[in-house]
């Protein structure tokens, strides 16, 4: 077959990692070519219209940015906005047998009332005030770090420089210091949610993976803030796939990169398209795909996956539901994260559960609504007549659960978390659920099979992995992309410092390209 012109960088993937890398390489002069098995880019960062006839365009897998760095956004002159939310969460609870909450937001006097009204005093919300004080000191000294060179764990310690939060974030289990500083039930589970977003585990894993969660939860902009983006997800990979093309890289969708040859100096990447196979050369490759996938198309064995853990739904409504706690505005309680069944001890019996080979017999999970911070997302028909998105993402809900028939086991757990929503509602959801053009209602869930099928998320892990400290470990190389082969570059999820919608693998992996084709 024959070998189509050498780049200077071949980029497997056209994920948002892999295009902020080829924005950076192509506006460093550098020859790019990305290449996308999909039909379109923007991998996971996507925005579609999943319901048929209907003009909401919604962020379909992922939704928040939080660590994205403004600095990539500067660099590429992307023309791309956040807007932050008002209210940070809702909880709902019943509490002395009447419906209540804890609506975090809003100014500091209210939060502090609403944490008197569900605790009846002042301690909670002085804990939290603490805490999260705490986190946002280290939030400060590490987010910085993510664009540069990794550091080393004591350069790390030394740059946070505070012994208790590098103890309590980085060395024992972050269950240990919820349940020292807090003693609400329903205040610890909120604390701790951020430690399970898409990560299987106990608040006591001794393997802390749950740390590193927490730990990229509340770092993201300096600040732990988590913005929606304006216009959906879809605006930014629009936004980096426009960079990349205006600054001369090339960008061809569907095309499967399905075999890497490297001596390390120079490699050959084999695709194929509908038409049949080819092969271009290139002196790096960078692949914005998994750890696993990566192995495979070098033709090694590929590493066990970490199984994702999570359910996610998107929704549209016309009208939002009517709340039992008549304290708060739907408008408010929904603009914010809105937690379900994650108390601390439910969680907690979540996850033995579903450890144990079962579903949840009370899922927990977290609802958003984007539309109330950005309508863009919505026809003007929609918005007129009152319609919102809601997203929901279910945890503790791992891989393994949906193996025997995943189908079936989807719509049982889909049944079962909007149950405990419903608990909460005035009205059952399925009242405020808006129909597409074949009066079908406008629901969709997907499992970690339907994400391993749909987007190649081994496991259906939404990181590739599990996620690392941000600190430099045996093999982790300066940049934290680095691979076997030294002309070979981990730019996506997978990489040290990544996870989520941040663009940190794909600018490390560019940078590391440039430091490698600097004179000595």
């Amino acid at each position: 077959m024959p070998v189509h012109e050498g780049y200077d960088a071949v980029i497997v993937g056209g994920g948002h990692n892999g295009l902020v890398a080829a924005a950076y390489l192509a506006r460093a002069g550098k020859s790019v070519l990305v290449l996308e098995r999909l039909g379109s880019t923007g991998g996971a960062a996507v925005s579609t219209r999943p319901f048929s006839g209907v003009d909401a365009r919604l962020s379909r897998y992922s939704y928040l940015v939080s660590l994205l760095p403004r600095k990539i956004v500067r660099d590429l002159g992307l023309d791309f906005r956040v807007r932050g939310r008002t209210v940070s969460s809702y909880t709902p609870v019943e509490r002395a047998g009447r419906p209540t909450g804890l609506l975090v937001g809003g100014g500091e006097r209210r939060t502090r009332e609403a944490f008197a009204r569900l605790t009846g005093s002042d301690r909670e919300y002085r804990a939290w005030q603490s805490f999260y004080g705490m986190t946002g000191r280290v939030a400060q000294q590490v987010f910085p770090t993510l664009t540069e060179p990794l550091p080393t764990r004591d350069e790390l310690r030394r740059r946070i420089d505070d012994e208790e939060a590098w103890r309590v974030l980085f060395e024992e289990p972050i269950g240990a210091a919820i349940e020292e500083r807090f003693a609400d039930d329903l205040v610890r589970g909120v604390v701790l949610t951020d430690a399970l977003i898409g990560t299987f585990a106990s608040a006591h894993d001794p393997s802390l993976r749950q740390n590193r969660c927490f730990l990229y939860h509340v770092i993201g902009g300096g600040t732990g803030a988590w913005d929606v983006p304006v216009g959906g997800m879809g605006a930014l990979t629009d936004a980096l796939a426009a960079a990349a093309r205006g600054a001369g890289a090339a960008i061809a969708t569907g095309h499967e990169a399905v075999r890497i040859a490297t001596d390390g100096r120079s490699a050959e990447v084999t695709f194929r398209t509908e038409y049949g196979e080819g092969v271009v050369s290139a002196r790096h490759v960078l692949v914005n795909a998994s750890p696993q996938e990566l192995a495979i198309l070098t033709g090694e064995e590929p590493p066990t996956p970490a199984e994702g853990a999570q359910l996610k739904v998107n929704m549209l409504l016309k009208r939002l539901p009517r709340l039992r706690d008549t304290s708060v505005d739907p408008r408010e309680a929904f603009s914010g994260t809105f937690h379900i069944a994650e108390g601390y001890e439910q969680l907690a019996t979540a996850h033995a559960q579903a450890a144990s080979g079962a579903l949840p017999a009370e899922p927990p999970s977290e609802i958003y609504c984007h539309s109330l911070t950005d309508p863009t997302i919505l026809g003007p028909g929609l918005v007129e007549r009152g319609y919102q998105t809601l997203t929901l993402f279910g945890l503790h809900t791992p891989a393994r659960l949906f193996t025997r028939d995943n189908d079936a086991v989807r719509e049982e757990l889909l049944k079962s978390t909007l149950a405990q929503l419903d608990a909460h509602l005035a009205e059952p959801l399925a009242d405020c659920l808006a129909a597409d053009a074949e009066g079908r209602p406008c629901i969709e869930a997907k499992t970690p099979l339907d994400l391993e099928r749909d987007l190649r998320l081994p496991g259906g892990n939404i990181f590739h992995r599990d996620l690392a400290f941000p600190y430099a470990q045996e093999g982790t190389g300066r940049w934290g992309v680095e691979t076997p082969h030294a002309n070979v570059l981990l730019c996506g999820a997978g990489a040290v410092r990544g996870g989520g919608v941040s663009g940190v693998p794909g600018h490390n992996a560019a940078m590391a390209v440039l430091e490698d084709q600097q004179p000595s």
